[in-house]
């Protein structure tokens, strides 16, 4: 306590104040530093991160297409190089695994999933995934999530994102898993769905049309959960895989003789000059191995008339109208929904090919009147879940049955349309029983149409199945889980 008329005691600038720590001298004659007016300036946004969070939200309340959204908004944000590579890991991983992400948020937050704010959770994913799934430090992952939930919601939730993230951060993948997953023994299925981010119905047709649940159904799951290799088709007439490999710095495919396959990291593959040429497009190797295989298979009497009855957007239309040119033939394309048929016009551009605009299912042509016809048929896409992110978190059991009923009339149309003696491929991006040998075998009883051997139209592609359809897998083929039956009339 000072005594009365003496002043307090203050220690030399440097000398220690008692009981403290000794302050730096400051210079004679300089000021103290002036504290700021406001609030301390935010961290500058990381574009790679809200790149991928806009994606996430776009797909959650706009029902977007991942593979769709991200390319233009890189485009537009002109985020390029390592913040583009990271902006697609982050956004397209994290659609791929929402459903394991959500059951270790759920198990990490102390209010359930349903209570949770959408853009918040959404965020909570982003972050998860960066914890679980790749080597960004913990930390990094953490603050950078909670920047992001504090620029779009404001901090009265940034506290509960920290502990939801940092508890996530306690355990791995692994660890979490073993925590949550099914008993491997007891129910292999549901421990191999939860281990490789699978809706558990999905695995259960992955396992139905191997005819395993064992080894072969995990390296077929495992190899649906992986970013794939991006597949161009080479125009045939134009160039050639060899030289669309030189062009573009990739691989020429094993199977296809049109196929090259890039790097996934190598940027937006429609910014390359072939495609933007058109000597070239994205497209599975296995969807260019199922539209050749109509091709290919034997043909007695004309052969200058294609049909592709479900057309749209037009990947395989452009194929099979290239082909068709080089040997004096022609195609027609249907397509119903009038956006996707100038989809097909414009891929199909400066080629004998005629579109329609109508239902495959009663199109308006002439009964018998083709050669050969392709029906790629629509269906829930379990094959080619690797290359759309979210679509399996997006399907329903409930998809199936009308789906089967619509690909069955489109059969059946298609059987009418080809002549006698012509031939029908009938194609689906999916391996679920009920789309593929369901299918075929019921219209071939209905129509008594001759169901061939199709492993003989995939010249030296292994592991096809007993025949006589072709079923291509990723884990096996590095293609689609593509499915092809030719019938003939």
């Amino acid at each position: 306590m000072t005594q009365p008329g003496k002043r307090p005691y203050r220690p030399k600038s440097g000398a220690p104040a008692k009981g403290g720590p000794a302050r730096p001298a400051r210079p004679r004659g300089a000021h103290p530093p002036r504290k700021p007016d406001g609030p301390a300036r935010p961290p500058a946004e990381d574009a790679a991160r809200r790149a991928a969070l806009d994606v996430l939200r776009a797909v959650r309340a706009d029902d977007a297409y991942a593979n769709l959204v991200l390319p233009k908004l890189l485009r537009d944000r002109r985020i390029s190089g390592r913040d583009a590579g990271l902006a697609t890991e982050l956004a397209y991983g994290a659609c791929r695994a929402r459903g394991l992400l959500d059951e270790i948020i759920g198990e990490c937050s102390a209010r359930p999933l349903s209570e949770v704010e959408p853009e918040l959770l959404d965020a909570l994913r982003l972050g998860a995934y960066q914890l679980l799934r790749t080597r960004i430090p913990a930390h990094a992952a953490v603050t950078s999530t909670v920047d992001l939930v504090r620029a779009d919601l404001g901090s009265r939730v940034t506290g509960f994102a920290n502990a939801v993230l940092r508890k996530i951060s306690e355990r791995d993948e692994n660890a979490w898993l073993a925590a949550l997953a099914p008993d491997p023994v007891t129910d292999p299925v549901g421990n191999l769905a939860a281990r490789t981010a699978h809706p558990r119905w999905i695995a259960r047709a992955f396992a139905d049309a191997l005819g395993s649940t064992g080894d072969e159904l995990g390296d077929a799951l495992r190899a649906d959960d992986t970013r794939p290799l991006v597949h161009l088709v080479a125009r045939p007439g134009e160039v050639s895989a060899e030289e669309l490999a030189a062009m573009t710095g990739g691989d020429p495919g094993p199977y296809s003789p049109y196929a090259v396959h890039l790097d996934p990291g190598s940027g937006d593959p429609g910014a390359l000059e072939p495609v933007r040429e058109k000597l070239a497009a994205v497209q599975d190797e296995g969807s260019q191995l199922c539209a050749l295989a109509l091709t290919r298979a034997p043909l007695e009497g004309p052969d200058l008339a294609w049909l592709d009855l479900c057309a749209g957007p037009g990947g395989k239309a452009a194929l099979l109208g290239a082909l068709a040119a080089i040997n004096g033939g022609t195609l027609d394309a249907v397509e119903q929904a009038p956006h996707r048929a100038r989809l097909v016009e414009q891929s199909t551009g400066g080629l004998p090919v005629t579109v329609h605009v109508a239902d495959g299912r009663d199109p308006g042509l002439a009964a018998g009147g083709f050669d050969r016809v392709l029906v790629d048929a629509p269906c829930t896409g379990l094959g080619a879940l690797r290359r759309r992110p979210e679509a399996r978190w997006r399907r329903q059991p409930s998809d199936v049955g009308d789906l089967t009923k619509l690909q069955r009339e489109l059969l059946t149309s298609a059987l009418d349309l080809v002549r006698p003696g012509g031939v029908v491929a009938y194609v689906v991006c999916s391996p679920h029983l009920s789309e593929t040998e369901g299918v075929v075998s019921a219209v071939a009883r209905k129509t008594g149409a001759t169901v061939l051997d199709a492993r003989g139209a995939f010249p030296d592609v292994p592991g096809l199945g007993e025949g006589p359809y072709a079923q291509l897998w990723p884990h096996r083929h590095g293609t689609d889980a593509m499915f092809c039956a030719l019938l003939r009339r």
